[in-house]
């Protein structure tokens, strides 16, 4: 298991403030790294690699929030902002496993969406982090309108003494991999082909909070965990396997969404049911600890039922459900070692 909670071996610097007076020479990538999946990665080796070779510590710069939610508020048109993969924490916990030394996360506001193309470069890559090496991806853009590119990047890069390199689209199957094609697996519900474009299981992690105590009465004790953002890439009651209570990943079953049953239009709540829950924990001992749950398979979408006893009916049926996935793996190891 990964672990937890982030350790402090990547540092990370909040605003622009710090970042002025963490000033740096580094070896840098800009982006919203939203998923960190295996284009991501890619770029990040090469990072890694370039800093090595220059005797500079790799630095990630990206924005809190996506500037796709900033303009979607502006506009007025929820609608528009893009579902989010992953929360910041977990962005910044597979920044820190793909080797990144430091991490700028800036917020993304009225001021730097204004900012002129040429004065980002100015003050922030060169005055502020003193950048030795900028590596973007193949559709790079930056500045107030999006008027700065690769291009301009690179006529800088000459003129003020760093190397600009870009990276290409990065390819699983034949199909590029980005942000948007792992959301759109993830709205699909198709977990295997999220596993296969992330590299990894698609996961969720964060602090275990108190709530409501419903699960108590349906006969279905749950683990509580906020996802940290409004609008999830994904949704529904999934097969899942939660990292960070006890020596080995616990099985179980979860819900992520906004429990409609329940309330008209609560917070996302990532509602997570373990199987076997371990005798050392105490009945009270999973709150305040952070977890990691992998959604491995998705069962259902969420639903709204006609009282608690047709939700404590339907979980029920989802707990059999996911024991029945998990038996199913297991006899197909036994078979693949056969």
């Amino acid at each position: 298991p990964k672990p937890w909670p982030l350790r402090p071996d990547m540092n990370i610097i909040r605003g622009l403030g710090n970042l002025r007076q963490q000033a740096t020479r580094c070896a840098l990538t800009i982006g919203n790294f939203d998923g960190v999946h295996r284009g991501h990665q890619a770029m990040l080796a090469l990072l890694n690699n370039e800093a090595r070779h220059r005797g500079v510590p790799s630095c990630v710069m990206t924005f809190e929030p996506h500037p796709r939610d900033y303009f979607a508020a502006v506009a007025r048109k929820p609608e528009i902002a893009p579902a989010r993969i992953a929360t910041l924490r977990d962005k910044l916990e597979e920044l820190r496993r793909c080797g990144v030394e430091q991490c700028v996360v800036l917020p993304f506001n009225e001021r730097l969406a204004s900012q002129p193309a040429q004065a980002f470069i100015d003050e922030v890559l060169v005055a502020a982090l003193g950048v030795k090496y900028v590596l973007v991806g193949d559709d790079f853009r930056f500045g107030a309108k999006r008027a700065g590119d690769y291009a301009m990047l690179d006529a800088a890069g000459q003129a003020q003494g760093f190397d600009v390199a870009r990276m290409m689209s990065y390819e699983v199957r034949g199909v590029r991999v980005s942000s948007s094609v792992v959301r759109e697996a993830l709205a699909a519900g198709d977990m295997a082909r999220v596993a296969t474009l992330l590299g990894r299981p698609y996961s969720v992690s964060g602090h275990v909070v108190h709530g409501q105590k419903l699960g108590r009465s349906l006969d279905c004790r749950t683990l509580n965990v906020r996802f940290g953002h409004e609008k999830p890439a994904t949704t529904g009651i999934f097969v899942v396997r939660t990292h960070g209570l006890a020596d080995q990943p616990l099985e179980g079953v979860a819900s992520l969404g906004v429990r409609p049953t329940v309330t008209e239009a609560g917070r996302v709540l990532l509602e997570v049911h373990c199987f076997d829950w371990p005798a050392a924990l105490g009945s009270e001992g999973g709150y305040g600890k952070i977890v990691r749950v992998e959604l491995l398979h998705k069962l259902r979408d969420e639903a709204r039922y006609d009282g608690l006893e047709a939700l404590q009916a339907a979980i029920h049926k989802d707990i059999a459900d996911a024991k029945g996935f998990f038996q199913a793996q297991r006899r197909q190891t036994t078979r693949d070692r056969i």
